[in-house]
């Protein structure tokens, strides 16, 4: 038994890889393949290409400086330490916007699916799935982590079995350019895009709560070798079956390209994106409150830093959902939620390279963390100036 107010030490490997993978395959592959393939039709593969690349220095950028963690801050301590609090603090400000908006945007995905089924009203269903998912924390991270492992098996499953049943019906035309790419279509498209890679870091948060903080450098990089592998093979399963055009007339594109091919199967596919996106919620949900209340003990705030008997930050749990909750009665768009997710996240993406530059001297390390570097910058500068 813990003691009361204090947090548990429940978290294993395969959750760490849950909350890592639940965070990232979540709303965004359900509905970014449409609005990608909408932006750049067939050369939309290209922006998950070049987002896979970027993201993958970035994670591996992070793990290798994991050690740096203390074991009640995670990454928080490592901006600290490397840049001082002057710069750390605005750091993970920043992203805990982006994890708010995160949240947000994934109960905008939800609501994209629910409406595949015809349901309303979708504004009150997304606040109510919302307040549970916020209970279900509340009640420990045990149960919350023990949900996030279910849920993230019930998705990636039949993901992997939806891109291998769609790989037979690729044909070669459907990935010939029907209009000439832009550079400024390619760089809106790789900004959406790259709201399905973003939630790695989720598995890095969560410290204090994990057995062995050993275990979370490992748990990244199974953590992005799940993710790009699945995103790449799905989306070229997806163009090359169907086509874009098919994908971006629909806001629930893989439940499109399996009800054209298998007829019937959608509503089915429907189902597990919104079990997807209900995994990627309950891990954003544990992150963003996590790191409120991590600022919270920074700054003494009194009834923040308080923990339940159950081991959890209530307050924190609740202000980070209704944040959310309130983002989406002023805003229900997915896309432009997203992006401010992204916007707000890439700039500490750009820290966790640079920490490794500063920390580790070997130049394979030096090299990925440039990249990682350089890429994401580029991405965040353009987007501004285009």
């Amino acid at each position: 038994m813990t003691a009361s107010g204090t947090y548990r030490r429940s978290l294993g490997l395969i959750e760490l890889v849950s909350l890592g993978v639940g965070g990232t395959v979540g709303s965004g592959i359900f509905v970014v393949p449409g609005i990608a393939a909408k932006l750049s039709g067939p050369s939309s593969l290209i922006a998950w290409a070049i987002v896979a690349l970027s993201a993958s220095c970035v994670l591996l950028s992070l793990s290798f400086v994991a050690y740096r963690f203390t074991p009640s801050s995670g990454f928080c301590s490592l901006f600290e330490s490397v840049f001082g609090r002057r710069i750390a603090v605005p750091l993970i400000l920043l992203y805990t916007v982006s994890s708010v908006f995160g949240v947000a945007t994934i109960a905008a995905g939800i609501g994209q699916y629910i409406s595949f089924f015809n349901l309303s009203p979708v504004l009150v269903i997304e606040i109510a799935i919302l307040t549970v998912f916020c209970g279900l924390n509340i009640a420990g991270i045990g149960l919350s982590g023990m949900t996030e492992t279910v849920l993230t098996a019930l998705k990636i499953i039949p993901l992997v079995l939806i891109s291998l049943l769609l790989l037979p019906f690729v044909r070669l035309e459907n990935f010939v350019q029907a209009s000439p790419l832009t550079t400024t279509g390619l760089l809106a498209t790789v900004m959406i895009v790259y709201w399905p890679f973003t939630g790695f870091e989720i598995s890095a948060i969560p410290v204090e709560e994990t057995r062995d903080p050993s275990l979370i450098r490992r748990s990244l990089i199974i953590v992005m070798l799940i993710v790009v592998s699945l995103y790449l093979v799905l989306n070229i399963a997806l163009i090359g079956s169907i086509g874009a055009s098919a994908l971006a007339a629909s806001p629930a594109p893989i439940a499109t390209a399996s009800g054209i091919i298998f007829t019937h199967s959608g509503p089915f596919v429907a189902f597990i994106g919104i079990i997807a996106m209900l995994s990627a919620m309950n891990a954003y949900i544990v992150g963003t409150s996590r790191i409120i209340h991590s600022l919270s003990a920074r700054f003494s705030l009194p009834g923040l830093q308080n923990l339940t008997r159950q081991g959890t930050p209530a307050v924190a749990l609740v202000i980070s959902c209704v944040a959310s909750g309130l983002l989406l009665l002023v805003s229900n768009r997915f896309e432009a939620l997203a992006t401010i997710s992204v916007i707000t996240t890439l700039v500490p993406y750009i820290f966790f390279c640079i920490a490794a530059w500063i920390l580790v001297a070997e130049p394979r390390v030096r090299l990925i963390a440039a990249a990682g570097m350089l890429s994401t910058t580029a991405i965040l500068v353009m987007y501004f100036l285009l």
